[in-house]
């Protein structure tokens, strides 16, 4: 049965649901559907964490698969929703202007003004360091290697702004231009070289970090600059159970939907490298040493065509990523028994020469065979109505907008820009096309009409998004016994041929209709959507289940 209420007393709902119990029959509250999950109460503050990359890699590579029946996801509302919350935040209907801006809150470096580095990191995937403009905001500035001008920044810049607008929530990041000579050492400045202490920073050490850094031609270098965020950082959290010592955190990760759904936006921007490592807790101080945890999604350097090589050096992104685990043992066997006559596909796939946006198509992406650097325990766990809810916010991106927030990411050539833009937008349309089959694609259900000719009205996204058209609806209503959970059918099985159906007579407290779209074309439309109706008032739709 679909979840339709969230429980915050100890994770009672999610240990129900998992552990296969029945839930008791009164299915819907006064308050469904919640809008809002309170993770956010006052608790002692979690230790820190520390993830091995090795030990990440090989655990989810040898183990950690789904085992027997997937649950479905535990933490939505009546709806089918991720309520609001410390890991997400529904943002409907955004402008244009809204999508361009993202998170942005306090802007980027004040560059008229000389900036204090006040630490450095000498090795890495992206040599840089931290500084303190003048008005003392904190920004990690990171750079792309000469060879490579913009990729990175641009990538990290244009992904942020993405996976902001889809709900997570991510650091403010910006393109930024400054001059070697606004640079000022702080006494205190400390950097790390790799295997060594940290030791005082020096300006040779500056230099270093600055050495394969391209000089503009009027002088100026350019930096990808992420404000520090709010709290105290307390290290990653994973895509599977919970945090033991985070009493807020009760919903396993892997039946998030939130985590689940993000294998599908992923997919679009090829964020491989989408690992617990890109993620970060910060515990944000309420009262005294008391507070909660805000979780984040970090670093999307490795996004659309930009990534790095088996060093760790950035540069334009490995043709397998997105493509196969680092481990994968489908190929590997493949390959060995073939006796390396069979090649893998991915390798024959062409791309556009465009240096400042890397390997980055869409004609070989399959939403449904991208893979991230290795397996991912939300991801693995993946239904069809967790697609569906990330797929709804993929389509909500016009040509429009995705070619705006694309131009955020500063480019000399507009060329690659117009590339760019391009694949997203295609690669958006394989995932709305393969997504929106699998289950009826029925949404945004909503009372219209006077008492004497009231319906039930919703869009077809399937329709909109230019996969078909449907000959008509099918529906049946039925009378809900919320204190019982029981059905009785109000009359036979009827057909509509809009997307709107007429109410019935009679209003008893709860009406339930099953609804399928007609189109001998798409199976998958042929699925029931169960939609729920609260008659009492103005009335009002308070909960959705699909089939899938």
């Amino acid at each position: 049965m679909t979840p339709l209420a969230l429980s915050r007393a100890a994770g009672i709902a999610a240990a129900l649901l998992l552990a296969g119990a029945p839930a008791p029959a009164q299915k819907l509250r006064p308050d469904d559907p919640l809008r809002r999950d309170p993770d956010d109460l006052a608790a002692p503050k979690p230790a820190p964490i520390e993830l091995s990359t090795t030990y990440d890699v090989l655990e989810h590579s040898f183990c950690g698969g789904p085992d027997g029946e997937v649950p479905r996801a535990v933490n939505i509302n009546t709806l089918g929703e991720v309520p609001d919350s410390a890991w997400f935040t529904n943002r409907p209907a955004m402008s244009v202007e809204e999508m361009v801006r993202g998170p942005e809150v306090e802007g980027g470096p004040d560059t008229s003004r000389p900036w204090t580095v006040i630490a450095g990191k000498s090795g890495g995937i992206t040599p840089g360091f931290t500084i303190r403009d003048f008005r003392g905001r904190v920004y990690f500035v990171k750079f792309d290697p000469s060879a490579f001008p913009r990729l990175s920044s641009a990538a990290d810049v244009i992904s942020t702004r993405f996976f902001h607008d889809f709900g997570y929530h991510v650091p403010e990041n910006y393109i930024a231009y400054f001059r070697r000579d606004q640079l000022r050492i702080a006494p205190d400045a400390r950097v790390g070289v790799k295997g060594g202490e940290r030791r005082p920073m020096t300006e040779a050490d500056l230099d270093a970090i600055l050495a394969d850094v391209l000089r503009l031609p009027n002088g100026t270098m350019r930096c990808m600059a992420s404000l520090r965020l709010p709290g105290e950082p307390i290290g990653p959290r994973k895509f599977s159970g919970t945090r033991p010592d985070d009493t807020n955190d009760v919903f396993p990760h892997e039946h998030r939907r939130e985590l689940r759904g993000l294998r599908v936006f992923c997919a679009w921007l090829n964020h491989d490298d989408s690992r617990s490592l890109n993620s970060l807790d910060m515990f944000v101080a309420q009262e005294g040493d008391r507070g909660h945890v805000r979780h984040y999604l970090i670093d999307f350097a490795s996004t659309l065509g930009s990534g790095s090589d088996a060093l760790r050096r950035i540069r334009p992104q490995n043709p397998r990523a997105g493509n196969e685990y680092i481990i994968d043992f489908g190929p590997i066997l493949k390959s060995a028994f073939s006796l390396g006559l069979w090649e893998r596909p991915w390798r024959d796939v062409r791309y556009p020469d465009h240096p400042e946006v890397g390997r980055f198509e869409a004609e070989f992406f399959r939403p449904e065979r991208w893979k991230p650097e290795y397996p991912n325990p939300a991801f693995d766990r993946m239904l069809p109505e967790d697609a569906f809810w990330a797929t709804r916010i993929v389509a909500g991106f016009t040509d429009e907008a995705i070619r705006a927030i694309v131009a955020t990411g500063d480019f000399e050539d507009p060329d690659a820009e117009r590339h760019l833009a391009d694949t997203i937008i295609e690669r958006r349309n394989k995932v709305v096309a393969h997504y929106f089959r699998q289950v009826n694609p029925l949404d945004r259900f909503r009372l219209e009409g006077m008492e004497d000719g009231r319906r039930l009205a919703f869009d077809n996204l399937g329709e909109r998004g230019g996969l078909g058209s449907v000959e008509g609806y099918e529906y049946q209503w039925f009378d809900f016994d919320n204190a019982a959970g029981r059905l009785e059918s109000l009359g036979a099985p009827a057909r509509s041929t809009g997307p709107a159906v007429p109410l019935p007579d009679g209003r008893p407290e709860y009406l339930m209709v099953r609804l399928r779209s007609v189109n001998p074309s798409e199976p998958g439309w042929r699925k029931a959507v169960e939609v729920y109706v609260r008659t009492a008032g103005d009335g009002s739709v308070v909960a959705i289940e699909r089939e899938s």
